[in-house]
Parts: C-alpha cells; structure tokens; sequence
C-alpha cells in the first residue's frame, strides 16, 4: 500500500509545535545560562538552597531519593534499553530495536557534548546530601530518563489498552518526572539544568520519532501518532511480553497452592540449612571437611596465574553478573516462547536463594577463615557461601530451561556450564580465603533442595507441551 508523504499532516501541527517549542526552550536555556544571566542564576540557586534544606537531615528520605535517582543513571538506563533491543530483536521487530539503541545512544551522546559547551559547575548547598561528577547543565540523568523511558513508551505503547495504557502512560510520566526532582532534591543539578534536560529530550525524542516515521513513508507504510498509537501499531502482538496460558497448563496451575507449597518448603530448607550452620560452628571440632587445614594450605600457595582465575570466577559469581545472567534468561525466554513460567522460575530460584543467605549468615553469624583474604572489607559472614548458591541455582536452573525448551546439541554447552561455573566459584572462594569447606557445603545442600523444589512445584518446562506454540522452533 503505498501512502502519500503528506499523509501524516493529518497527525495536524501539535507534534511539529511541541518539538519545536521544546528546542526554543532548551535554546534560550543553554544561552542564558552560558552567559550567567543574574535573574536566573538568582532563581536557581534560591531553589537549590530551598530544596536542600527540605531534605537535610532526613537519611531514610534521602536514601529514598538516592533509589529514585539511580533509576535515571547511566548503566540502569542500558541495561533497560538492551533487554528490550533483546526482547524486539528475538521478536524480529529489527526496526524498533534498531530505533531505541539509536535513540538511547543520542542521550549518551547529547549529555557530555552539552555539559562540555556550557561548563556549567554543580551547585554549592548549606548541606550536602550528595555528590555528582562533572558539569551541571543539563542533568544528564534527566535527559537519560526521558529519552530511554519515553522511547519504551513510544515503541511498546500499542501492546496496552484500556486502563492498562493509563497506568502505563501514568508509570513512564511519573518516573521520569521523580528522577528530575530527585536531581533537585539531592543538591546536584539547578532546575533550569532539569528543565533544559527534558527540553532537549523531548527535541530528540521527536527527532527520532520523524525519522521513524519517514523509514515508514518508504517503506508504504502508514503513519499514526506515535504518542497514542506507538510507533509500529501493527507491532501490538510482537510487544505483548506473553500469550494466556494454555487450558492444559491452567489445569495444573493454581497460584496460590503453589506460592503457599514454595513458601513453605523454602522455609523447612532455610531452617535445615541454619541447623548445619549451627552444628559446624558450635558443635564441630573446628576441623570439619578441612575448615581449618584447607584454607591455610591454599593460602600458602597462592600464585599470581591463580589469583587472577581466582578473581575471575569470584566476579561471576557476584551480584551484578548474576543479575544480568537472570535478566538476559528471562528476556530471551520470555520472548521467544511467550511464557511467564520460566521467568517466575529463575527470579524464584534468585530471589529465595538473596533471602536465604542474608537469613543464614545473619542467624549464624561464621566468621571468615583466620588467613589473610583477598576480598577486603566484606560486609556479611562466611556461612554460607552466596557465591555458591546464587552461581548454582542461576546456571542449573538455566540448564533445566534449556533442556526443556529445546532439543538441540548446543543444550549440552548449558549443562557445561552448569558445572564448570560452580566449581570456578568454589575454587575461587576458598582460594581466595573467604570460606570454609563447610560453608560450601551448605550452600550446595540448599540449591539442591531449592532448585528441587522449585523445579517440582513450578514446572518451569511445563508449558512445552503445547505443541501449537513450539511447532517450528524447537
């Protein structure tokens, strides 16, 4: 179908008006504040000094803030925009994928190039609540948020309607709105670096949004209103996350029974993992498993070619990696098979393993092995080893996915993983000087009872069954 290029005056000028308005006012905002213009210098800093002082002395709020404020930072901002690149690739949405990489990376782009040409210093307040890095106009986190959230919105926006739609508009408004205030709030931007922020967002936001509609054009395509129709409307099915379970898998899928059962077995397997903890460390000899020996004699021969493999597999095993094995999973999981399922497995499996452990150590209180360590400054006790638990629970939980869902030799290379990523840890956490054999131990007893559990009670791979939805992919 081919469309005619002035088709898209009947979107009539509100889009053309708001974009140009919002670059008029980032103009005389950058001018202005280039040139110290005193009537806004004097407004800045009055509301700079005001807000400060509303927050001051308030650490629960301020920390409260400091959340807010984080969700418009730098890494949170990618790490959103590449799991839904992810998400739309999987999908083969390849030209929205390809418009919200493009359009993230021009804020990351915009905020140093802008920052450097005005030179603007950050704020001096009575009391300081925070610190941020570089120049202040315009706030980078309040670009960033307006631009990466307000591209999610426009590409995923046919996927709602009804009352979903409101509450979808009403979360991507109010969190872009509560990071520029956070900005204001913890003393690190002025309001005109806010305010020229999302002016200077939304002139891009627009930009690209006509660049896509001209990709469009070409294409014989037609063009709606991306502010209420989203970008790629005919999308609506490919942006939905999943489809509605199966009658056969709502059969056996009872979400209460099934949250009640985990609850309680997640319970009854913390208790049995505190008890081992308990009988080691008050009733053992101190030498249990080698707790005393093992350490000591790792420590004695230590090497530079181990300490690096060692510092290796103990990064993997944090929690920013884990994190992001569990967010890439489910991303590409939920994409290409459209089940909630093994989603709920994984962060299951995560989730109660992050409680366990911070109960377990908690309660037990272990203290680290008496030999030098490599890890200095570690907030919680040795027993048990979350290392461990969270690298065990993450990559067998991934292998049981993968081997359910597909049928293909590669599944093998998961099951490697599977065991070469909790051994790397193992190793590398006793190396390192930062646990017992014992602790290992009860960190390996409670992922395999957890990830037993959940396995039967979720059955993550249940939904394969339905052949209508993998015929062809498997």
């Amino acid at each position: 179908m081919s469309v005619h290029p002035l088709s898209r005056e009947r979107h009539g000028l509100a889009p053309i008006i708001t974009v140009s308005s919002a670059a008029l006012v980032f103009a005389i905002l950058l001018v202005l504040v280039r040139l110290q213009w005193a009537p806004l210098e004097s407004v800045d800093r009055g509301a700079a000094n005001h807000l400060n002082s509303l927050v001051a002395g308030h650490s629960a709020l301020v920390s409260a803030i400091k959340g807010i404020t984080w969700l418009g930072s730098d890494g949170v901002l990618w790490v959103v925009i590449l799991g839904a690149t992810i998400l739309l690739a999987v999908r083969r949405r390849w030209r929205l994928a390809v418009y919200l990489l493009v359009t993230g990376a021009g804020a990351i782009v915009l905020d140093p190039i802008l920052k450097s040409l005005v030179g603007r210093l950050r704020p001096v307040v009575a009391h300081p609540v925070a610190h941020g890095t570089g120049d202040s106009f315009p706030s980078g986190h309040s670009l960033g948020s307006i631009v990466c959230y307000g591209a999610l919105f426009l590409v995923f926006v046919p996927a709602t309607r009804g009352r979903w739609r409101t509450a979808f508009t009403t979360v991507v408004v109010a969190l872009i709105a509560l990071i520029g205030i956070s900005r204001l709030l913890l003393g690190v931007h002025y309001l005109s670096d806010v305010i020229g922020a999302w002016a200077v967002g939304i002139t891009w936001l627009g930009l690209t949004a006509f660049a896509f509609e001209l990709t469009r054009l070409n294409a014989g395509q037609p063009v709606t209103a991306p502010v209420t129709e989203g970008l790629e409307p005919e999308a609506k099915a490919d942006l939905r996350p999943a489809v509605p379970q199966t009658a056969a898998a709502r059969a056996v899928s009872h979400p209460g029974r099934v949250t009640a059962s985990v609850g309680v077995c997640w319970i009854l397997i913390v208790g049995v993992i505190v008890g081992i903890g308990e009988l080691v460390t008050k009733d053992g000899n101190g030498n249990v498993l080698g707790d005393r020996t093992i350490p000591h004699w790792l420590a004695a021969h230590r090497s530079a070619a181990w300490t690096w493999w060692s510092a290796l597999f103990s990064s993997l095993g944090s929690t920013i990696p884990i994190q992001l094995v569990i967010l890439t999973t489910s991303i590409v999981l939920l994409a290409r098979y459209r089940r909630w399922r093994p989603v709920i497995f994984m962060f299951t499996l995560i989730l109660g393993e992050l409680f366990a452990f911070l109960i377990t150590e908690f309660v037990v209180k272990r203290p680290r092995p008496d030999v030098p360590n490599m890890d200095a400054h570690l907030p919680t006790s040795a027993y048990p080893s979350g290392h461990v638990a969270a690298t065990t629970c993450v990559y067998v939980g991934l292998a049981i996915l993968v081997f359910g869902h597909t049928r293909g030799w590669w599944r093998w290379l998961f099951v490697a993983l599977a065991v070469i990523m909790p051994i790397g840890v193992i190793a590398s956490r006793l190396y390192r000087g930062e646990h017992h054999p014992t602790d290992v131990l009860g960190s390996l007893v409670f992922a395999g009872l957890w990830l037993t559990t959940a396995t039967l009670l979720i059955r993550p791979n249940n939904d394969v069954g339905d052949r209508r939805m993998f015929a062809g992919r498997i």
